[in-house]
This record gives C-alpha cells, structure tokens and sequence, in this order.
C-alpha cells in the first residue's frame, strides 16, 4: 500500500467526523433526550417547505435547525414504555411514517407529608373544582400556535438550585400519586420569576393543587407553566418577553414551603424541563 494512503483515510475519517457534527446542529445536541419523559429530535429532511407531523394524534413542534433541515422536536409520555414509536409526517411527497426509538429510563421516588388532608383525599365538592381546573390546564397544555419559539435554550426562570426533579414517583402521606410532572426550583418567597422564552400569557388563577399559576405559550405546542406563586404580575393576553417577570414566587396550593415548580410541555405532553436549560440527567 501507498504510503500516503493510511494519511488519506485519516483524512476522511476526520471529514466524515466533521460532517457528523455538522449534521446534528446545537438545538438537536441539547433536545435530542429519547426517553420516557423526554424528548425525541427527528430529521424531515431539508426540503423547501415546511413539513408538518403529529405524534399520537397531536401537531408537534418543527424548526429549521442551522438553515439546513427540518426537525421534528416532539414530546415523549412519562407513560411510553421503551422501544419504537411513530410520527406520522406530512410533506410534499405526501403523508409517511417515520419511526424513532425510546430508550429506557428509572425515576426515583419522593414521599411528601401534608397537613391539609383535603390535598391528598379532597371531598367531593373539592373533587369538582379539581376536576373544573384539570379541564382548563389540558386545554392550555394542548394550544398549538403557529408563533415559532424565541429561543429553545431557555434561561432559567429563577436564580436558585433545582430541588425536586422531574419524574419522581411521588407519595403524599404513603398514598402514589401523579408522578411528578415538573422540576421545582428552591427559591425564597417573593424572589421573581421570569420567562424563559418569549411567548404569550394563556391561563391564569389560583387552582385548589397549583395555587397561583401562569401559562405561557412559546409557540408551536411548546408551554411553560408556573405554580404556587405568591403573586401574578400579567394576565391572560399579554405578550412577555424573554426574561419579562411573571410573577413571584411562594407557597401557595399543595406545597409544603416556597418553591418554584416550572411544567414544559411539548405537543400535550408535560417533559423534564431541565433538558431545555442543559440539565438533564441520564
């Protein structure tokens, strides 16, 4: 063999490398999280128009990532068990389906002692509130503008450290619950609260489980909700910018002391927040 040629093989080794990188753009190396709970990047390809796509039934989020191709940004159900699942694509070949995996992931648990047993075993006139409130959040979570996000590295919206994870199997006075459906921030009461992306006020009130609560849609089936707040500073229609305060936080609702507790939701279904701040643990 030629003595150049073990040069030349290096050579393209490090260019296929290269274009391997530059194929999955910053936005993929951050999102791409393929497990329950989390959320799956997929590549639409680069063609002229825009695609459209939907995940068990619900429009998901499509951006152009570095100018180049499309990609699906979907969210993945706490409930998913690992293996192949579908997106069914609209494009100007017409309607596909394209498969992408889930991988597996455990969640720890978390045991939580509440005073106010109305919280844990509400009664039934409690029961319809609750039932009245669950209605109009899904209806908030499943809003799909067609505003694209601002920013899909979001900024944290307290200066605080993360305290109680997303996903945890969480038990209220030794009876399961929902598993937890967001990532709660220790902050003192009254500390701000801003939004980690431009978006636009779509729910507000104090509900008998979240207390004071704020709905922001980013665009696109991308949601932030904001709970247990001691105070709302906007209300239903107002366009906030990235890092435009929402409120302050507190202890109201179903909490045992001041916290933030931060919800992202992507096409109807609520993800670990902390993969858009670059905080995900495997």
């Amino acid at each position: 063999m030629p003595r150049f040629y073990p040069r030349l093989i290096l050579i393209l080794l490090i260019a296929f490398s290269a274009m391997q990188a530059h194929a999955e753009g910053f936005i993929s190396r951050l999102l791409n999280k393929p497990v329950p709970g989390g959320v799956a990047v997929i590549d639409l390809g680069n063609g002229e128009q825009a695609p459209s796509a939907t995940y068990q039934g619900n429009p998901v989020l499509i951006i152009k990532e570095d100018g180049q191709r499309w990609i699906a940004i979907v969210g993945v159900p706490l409930t998913v068990k690992a293996g192949t699942q579908q997106l069914q694509v609209n494009a100007g070949s017409g309607q596909q389906t394209v498969s992408f995996a889930v991988g597996s992931k455990k969640y720890a648990e978390q045991r939580i002692t509440i005073k106010n047993k109305q919280q844990v075993n509400p009664n039934a006139s409690n029961l319809k509130r609750i039932n009245r409130e669950l209605a109009e959040q899904n209806a908030a979570y499943a809003q799909f503008s067609a505003r694209q996000p601002s920013n899909l590295l979001f900024d944290r919206p307290v200066n605080g450290p993360l305290s109680s994870p997303f996903g945890l199997r969480r038990f209220f006075n030794g009876e399961e619950r929902n598993p937890h459906s967001g990532l709660d921030f220790a902050a003192s009461s009254g500390t701000p609260i801003k939004a980690p992306a431009a978006g636009k006020v779509i729910l507000t009130g104090n509900l008998f489980f979240n207390g004071n609560t704020v709905f922001v849609d980013h665009g696109q089936g991308l949601i932030s909700m904001f709970c247990h707040m001691s105070k709302i500073d906007v209300k239903v229609g107002d366009e906030v910018p990235r890092g435009g305060v929402l409120g302050k936080v507190g202890a109201t609702g179903r909490a045992t002391g001041p916290h933030l507790h931060w919800n992202v939701s992507l096409n109807a279904v609520r993800v670990d927040p902390a993969i858009f701040i670059g905080a995900f643990k495997p």
